[in-house]
């Protein structure tokens, strides 16, 4: 990639942002190399990768790259057999674990999201635990060699902790002394080069024994050693010598350990590093809020609201631009000031951007081209020491581009012809556009010359562009309009501040009637083009608010499909397993039947028998209850009518009196207050009305027919003690109307809770005489058998 383009488009800032992102000086140093590539795959592996990147940090944040160094230094000295310095091999231990936390890191991501490439690049990343925990066992986190690296050292430090013991006695014992304390400059103990001295008063030298090791300043000091503890500082001398010939063979040998994976551990270091470096691209992206865009090698390039990265977020004005086979080359014109130059530089950045593996700012769907070169004339390049003008300045280095271009070349001419006569300037301009034409080259440049436009208007494969300029404030927008020429907007600027219309007319005519026609159809064609611009803002507004209203529609249909199914399904499992009950039942009461007529033969009770068919009958599945019909406006209900209470399960019975909007119902040996809208009349016979005119008994008669059910047991498994009240209430009636002197009432065990208020309520009822637990064989503690009167 030409380096002039990088440094002229400010790629360099790019990698700047990059390298400060990086975790790691390995991921920093990797951020520093990362350049633009013209492979294809090799750009799409990037991006891939990147793409992967983001995504887990979105699922588990960003990856712990702590502890992580540049060991490789140390590393390669371990290789060739060297000893490694306690802070190195500490390096190297934490170095070993933040490379384990990063492939744990990667392996906890992939189990949510899919990131293949990053999985590959911690595939080769080796397990050298073995190496780390000698280290730790040796050495701590601050670089000290510990006691328990081996029971050598171990031993040798606990003579040399002993014998510096003795040492301090016996100088304690000294200075404690009163002749002796005459003699000292201070009471102290202190080093001398190893060795334990004393501060002695240098008059008293000839009186004081021992051997001088150094003496103060002044002179009036000198740190003596005591004869006393002279053998005892030899023998501390001796330990010490001893302690580090151990330590450096504790040192050699897990130098030696981590020299046999020294060569792994480097292309560790490597890995890590452009690992680091992917998740710094990462970051960029989210700090710009870029997107990766759709790569090609045709030659296509479609940028959308694209952004320039280096200029602030809250002003940069978005640019759309598109470039293919169709038209592979724009002419930008405009004002000065108004953006062309940032413009050709949002393109040749994003570029290289993605080229390198980067996120853009712009929106989904860019679709940028991987290029073999990046040729960019940008700026004002004139040179005093080079006796070089703008013109020529410009002229060297578009020599330079002419014999590099291929038809696979991006190319980015800012002024193109200036610095020179008008006229010659605006016809060399247009034969190098004509020769990079021909080349097929993708070709953006900017120009004040008005020629310019005709050609590019006339010249098949090249579009006119211009930068928007705000007539009513005299200002630029910054916009770039593809399709539209620029146009003069000299003499609107000069009417606006207050030239003399005069001067302005006179000004006007001198203008020949080509350039007024000009003039006026670009006026034309950007209205046209405003008008456009406004119709397709509100289709692609129509257009997504209909996306969005078919997604909703389409993800309500799924819902809907899917809750069908499910429905359908849990009713399918509920029959079967109704039916599998009331076939399990049913085979139940059939073994119990038979087993009662061979007990009893003939003589089976007549209860027992009413007691297995209403079993039976339970044992089939209930049918679905049917919604409730509306009830007719017409229908008007009096005492004597017969009627059936929804709220009761559909249960019948006969108005005894109206009491507004309720009435009074007589349901068996019970009378309800029920809401008239919780009745349905029961079609009534063809002498209704002459029973409506009977009076209607306060006591009803109850009659039972041959027919109806007798039930001997009652079950309230499951039921809340006030419903069980409720429903044993009834249940002791209707026992008592048929005349049963003995029932079972089933409450289960649970926590007892059921049974007491059950029993409670027994011992209060009128027509129980008495109550006890179920015997072995009818229930136990879950039953309590009540005795009627």
């Amino acid at each position: 990639m030409n380096d002039k383009a990088l440094y002229t488009l400010e790629y360099h800032k790019i990698s700047e942002r990059l390298r400060e992102l990086g975790e790691t000086s390995l991921g920093k140093e990797q951020a520093a190399l990362n350049r633009p590539s013209s492979d294809l795959r090799e750009v799409n592996r990037r991006l891939d990768t990147t793409a992967e990147a983001v995504r887990a940090m979105d699922v588990k944040g960003a990856p712990p790259f702590g502890g992580i160094t540049d060991v490789r230094p140390a590393l390669g000295r371990a290789k060739l057999g060297a000893m490694l310095l306690p802070s190195e091999l500490i390096d190297i231990a934490q170095f070993i674990m933040g490379s384990r936390r990063i492939r744990k890191y990667v392996g906890a991501v992939s189990e949510e999201a899919d990131i293949p490439l990053l999985e590959d690049l911690c595939e080769p990343l080796i397990d050298a635990k073995q190496q780390e925990d000698e280290i730790r066992r040796c050495i701590d986190e601050q670089g000290d060699v510990l006691d328990a690296a081996s029971a050598e050292l171990a031993a040798i430090r606990r003579e040399i902790r002993t014998n510096e013991g003795r040492a301090r006695e016996k100088l304690e014992g000294m200075i404690r002394s009163s002749s002796v304390q005459k003699m000292l400059q201070d009471a102290l103990i202190t080093m001398r080069g190893d060795r334990y001295v004393i501060p002695v008063k240098a008059e008293y030298r000839s009186h004081f024994g021992g051997i001088v090791h150094d003496q103060s300043g002044s002179g009036a000091t000198l740190f003596i050693e005591p004869e006393a503890v002279l053998q005892i500082n030899n023998k501390l001398r001796e330990l010490k010598l001893r302690e580090t010939r151990e330590i450096e063979r504790i040192l050699r040998q897990l130098s030696e350990s981590v020299g046999v994976k020294a060569e792994l551990l480097i292309g560790d270091a490597e890995a890590l590093g452009y690992i680091d470096s992917i998740f710094a691209r990462a970051k960029l992206a989210d700090r710009m809020q870029a997107t990766k865009p759709q790569m090609n090698g045709e030659g296509r390039l479609r940028l959308k609201r694209a952004r320039h990265p280096l200029i602030d977020p809250k002003k940069v004005v978005p640019t759309d631009i598109e470039l293919d086979d169709t038209h592979s080359a724009i002419i930008v014109t405009g004002p000065n000031t108004g953006g062309k130059t940032v413009s050709l530089k949002t393109v040749g950045l994003l570029s290289l951007m993605a080229m390198s593996g980067l996120f853009v700012p712009a929106d989904e769907g860019t679709i940028l081209c991987v290029f073999d070169g990046i040729y960019a004339d940008i700026g004002d390049e004139q040179s005093i020491e080079q006796s070089l003008s703008t013109f020529s300045s410009h002229m060297t280095n578009l020599i330079g581009m002419l014999g590099q271009v291929t038809s696979r070349s991006l190319v980015l001419l800012d002024e193109l012809g200036a610095g020179t006569d008008p006229a010659e300037g605006s016809a060399l301009a247009i034969a190098i556009l004509e020769h990079l034409h021909r080349l097929r080259c993708r070709l953006l440049a900017t120009t004040h010359y008005s020629e310019l436009k005709a050609y590019a208007y006339n010249r098949e494969g090249i579009m006119n562009a211009s930068m928007e300029f705000d007539v009513a404030t005299l200002s630029p927008t910054y916009r770039l309009l593809v399709g539209v020429p620029g146009r003069s907007n000299a003499f609107a600027i000069a009417e606006r501040l207050g030239l003399p219309r005069s001067i302005i007319d006179r000004a006007r005519g001198e203008v020949s009637d080509d350039e007024l026609k000009v003039d006026t159809m670009i006026a034309s064609l950007e209205r046209d083009r405003r008008t456009a611009e406004s119709d397709r803002q509100l289709a692609e507004r129509i257009k997504r608010e209909a996306e969005e209203l078919r997604l909703k529609l389409e993800e309500d249909r799924a819902k809907l499909q899917d809750q069908r199914v499910k429905l359908l399904e849990d009713a399918r499992e509920e029959a079967r397993l109704q039916v599998a009950k009331a076939r399990r039942e049913a085979e139940e009461i059939i073994a119990g039947l038979r087993k009662l007529a061979l007990e009893e033969a003939a003589s089976v009770k007549e209860h027992k028998l009413i007691e297995a068919r209403r079993r039976l009958d339970d044992a089939v599945p209930a049918p679905v209850e049917k919604p409730r019909p509306a009830a007719s406006k017409s229908a008007k209900l009096g005492p004597g009518d017969e009627v059936k209470v929804y709220s009761l399960g559909g249960q019948k019975g006969h108005i005894v009196e109206l009491a507004g909007s309720d009435a009074f119902v007589q349901l068996g040996i019970m009378k309800m207050k029920v809401p008239l809208a919780d009745l349905e009349p029961v079609k009534a016979p063809k002498d209704a009305a002459a029973k409506r005119t009977q009076p209607v008994a306060a006591g009803a008669t109850v009659k039972r027919a041959a027919s109806d059910q007798i039930r001997t047991e009652l079950d309230l498994r499951g039921a809340t003690l006030d419903e069980a009240i409720i429903e044993t209430d009834r249940f002791l009636d209707e026992s008592f109307l048929s005349n049963l002197h003995q029932v079972y009432i089933i409450h289960g065990k649970g926590t007892g809770a059921l049974r007491t208020g059950i029993q409670e309520f027994l011992r209060r009822h009128k027509h129980v005489k008495s109550y006890r637990l179920g015997n072995y064989g009818e229930g136990g503690a879950g039953v309590t058998v009540a005795e009627l009167n």
